[in-house]
């Protein structure tokens, strides 16, 4: 996943190989990069695209682009919004069990995905979570939610967290950690996330978060060092070792997540949770190889359902 090349990206695609590719409705699927994408991913394993959008614009950008659409398959609708409606539609038909974003709004698609008629609502909250690869950690970070959920109440926070950990899980990481951040890592009346964090670990203890190991309220550079967590005497088998770090709101998960990609040399992949099937969420701006990332997160978390379903 990062550009510096630290293996993990290497050792994703790896974990990979021994499973089948999954059918992916792409929704608008019309440049370059949203193209090609789902293609060289379909190329290394991962998916099995159904392109849905205009068919001549596809083929339009394919040509100006030299890119091989082969057999794929497109579905052809007339603009971005029937796209996004067309793509959950082949998920509701049991004829994609992924949904990935091309050229179109996120808020396009995620507005069908969404949809009391004909979306794909669970119980659950949705949620996005970056995956980040940052040179200067021993793992792969899930850093959640940085671009749904604004002012998450604590019960969102406890669907966050559950997402997160079903991801997590179907990565292969046994018991994933969390660390439940906020500004400081004692609980404060005046601070809700301290609270909320407090919260949490409550919940975990009583049965109502289960599968993974929570902490919090822990200040980053608790949650991230264990010799700053021991100078601040806290005792913890999360401080040093997260696979989750849990943002108190939007704004602090995205301003975390882009600051380690642009400060730190991280990349990353984005996926939606908590709806029927996960959803590959990529920013317009991201490389083809933060896309297939995505697209090898999805597929794992997609077997993952199938083992659990």
């Amino acid at each position: 996943m990062n550009r510096t090349g630290t293996g993990k990206y290497e050792a994703l695609l790896e974990r990979c190989r021994a499973f089948e590719p999954i059918p992916t409705a792409v929704a608008h699927p019309c440049d370059e990069s949203a193209l090609s994408a789902p293609l060289q991913a379909a190329a290394k394993g991962l998916i099995k695209p159904i392109l849905v959008g205009p068919k001549a614009k596809i083929a339009e950008v394919a040509t100006r682009a030299g890119i091989d659409l082969g057999a794929t398959e497109i579905v052809d609708v007339p603009h971005s919004h029937a796209a996004a409606t067309q793509a959950v539609t082949l998920v509701r038909e049991g004829r994609a069990e992924l949904l990935m974003k091309g050229s179109l709004h996120s808020d396009e698609l995620l507005a069908a995905l969404v949809a009391r008629d004909g979306g794909l609502r669970t119980a659950r909250r949705i949620s996005h979570v970056f995956l980040m690869d940052v040179p200067a950690y021993h793992k792969v970070l899930l850093i959640t939610d940085a671009a749904i959920n604004i002012a998450p109440s604590l019960e969102d926070k406890a669907d966050i967290c559950r997402n997160a950990i079903d991801l997590a899980v179907g990565m292969g990481v046994e018991r994933p950690k969390i660390a439940i951040l906020a500004a400081v890592e004692t609980v404060s009346s005046k601070m809700p996330a301290t609270i909320d964090a407090a919260c949490l670990c409550k919940m975990a203890e009583r049965g109502q978060i289960t599968g993974a190991l929570l902490d919090g309220p822990l200040a980053f550079d608790n949650a991230i060092s264990k010799e700053a967590a021991k100078i601040k005497g806290i005792e913890s088998q999360v401080t040093g070792d997260p696979d989750i770090l849990l943002a108190p709101d939007l704004e602090a998960g995205n301003i975390l997540a882009k600051q380690l990609s642009f400060l730190g040399g991280a990349d990353s992949a984005g996926l939606v949770l908590g709806a029927r099937v996960p959803v590959i969420l990529t920013s317009r701006a991201d490389s083809v190889r933060s896309r297939i990332a995505s697209c090898a997160v999805a597929m794992l978390a997609a077997h993952a359902r199938r083992r659990s379903g």
